[in-house]
């Protein structure tokens, strides 16, 4: 297949995205596809071996077969790129747009998990014209975060009530809607899951850091973290947690893939925490780590996506709008 990988895009998790998009490009060659990496540059334009893309409705991109949005944060993994590639009517990797939307914002996902009776820790959101005195029923330690960022920009751990003016004011520098989250005990642990309607999880994994946290610097300096996969935890919690990710999953309406994280506590019990519709990608990434614990090597999941995007894109058009 001819596959349009995008890369980069105007997030701050820009450098991430595009070796994520670098090592898909390397998995596909592989494979045996035809990558075409589309760089998106911070100020949003669109460009293939330094000559300008445009995207055309309903006229597909670059001759691919399948798009890969490997791309991270607000403009590519929100549902905005996902729109374009729908009016494009052109198959692309991941969920469409109205999970992709729901799933970045922290703050509607977790009210959809509450609606669905799914296990959580607790929160507050918060705009800034809202009085942060709410947060206080969660106790310290707690976690503030931006609504809809990922890769840990802009989060701070609090754990004096004096730190959580400043924590809000960096997490408003973000974004206007912020969460704040109590923190859990217990071990993180991360499920990979792939398909459409009927999806696979993969084994869980554990994950191990040197820091207070597992943040920027732990998921992306060398040594900031450990996976331990499969996870050291009973079959009854490893089972829980592949059940309700297959479940968070569906319940918001993802395709091709995802990583959902979790909190297993000391008794057994399985917080899910967030959803990832296109989390790291590179070849060290959890995502590809906890298949490869599975026994799905990295072209081969690669290949995998590649049919679900197929797979959905024929189903989608046999409906009447």
């Amino acid at each position: 297949m001819r596959v349009a990988v995008l890369a980069g895009g105007r997030s701050s998790e820009h450098d991430i995205s595009r070796a994520s998009a670098e090592a898909v490009a390397a998995g596909l060659e592989v494979g045996g596809h035809e990558p075409v990496l589309v760089e998106i540059g911070r100020d949003g334009a669109w460009s293939h071996a330094g000559e300008a893309v445009c995207v055309e409705p309903a006229r597909g991109l670059l001759g691919a077969d399948v798009v890969f949005p490997a791309l991270h944060g607000p403009f590519g993994e929100d549902g905005t790129v996902q729109g374009l590639l729908e009016i494009a009517d052109v198959p692309y990797v991941g969920a469409g747009v109205l999970a992709s939307a729901v799933c970045m914002d922290k703050v509607t996902f977790k009210g959809l998990m509450a609606q669905t009776e799914v296990p959580q820790v607790d929160y507050v959101p918060l705009r800034e014209a809202d009085d942060p005195a709410a947060v206080q029923r969660l106790g310290l330690p707690a976690f503030v975060k931006p609504a809809r960022l990922g890769s840990s920009v802009g989060i701070s751990k609090v754990t004096e009530a004096a730190g959580i003016e400043a924590a809000l004011r960096h997490a408003f520098e973000h974004d206007p809607l912020v969460i704040v989250e109590a923190a859990a005990s217990g071990l993180e642990v991360e499920c990979s899951v792939i398909g459409n309607g009927e999806p696979v999880a993969s084994e869980p994994g554990q994950i191990l850091i040197q820091a207070d946290w597992y943040d920027y610097e732990a998921k992306y300096e060398p040594g900031g973290m450990e996976l331990l996969a499969p996870a050291p935890i009973p079959a009854e919690s490893r089972d829980r947690v592949r059940e309700l990710a297959r479940r968070v999953f569906l319940a918001v309406g993802c395709a091709g893939l995802a990583r959902v994280d979790f909190f297993v506590e000391e008794d057994g019990g399985v917080l899910v925490n967030e959803l990832n519709t296109i989390p790291g990608f590179t070849r060290t990434s959890v995502f590809a780590k906890l298949f490869e614990a599975s026994g799905v090597g990295y072209p081969e999941l690669l290949d995998r996506l590649l049919g679900y995007a197929v797979e959905r894109h024929e189903t989608e058009r046999r409906y009447r709008f």
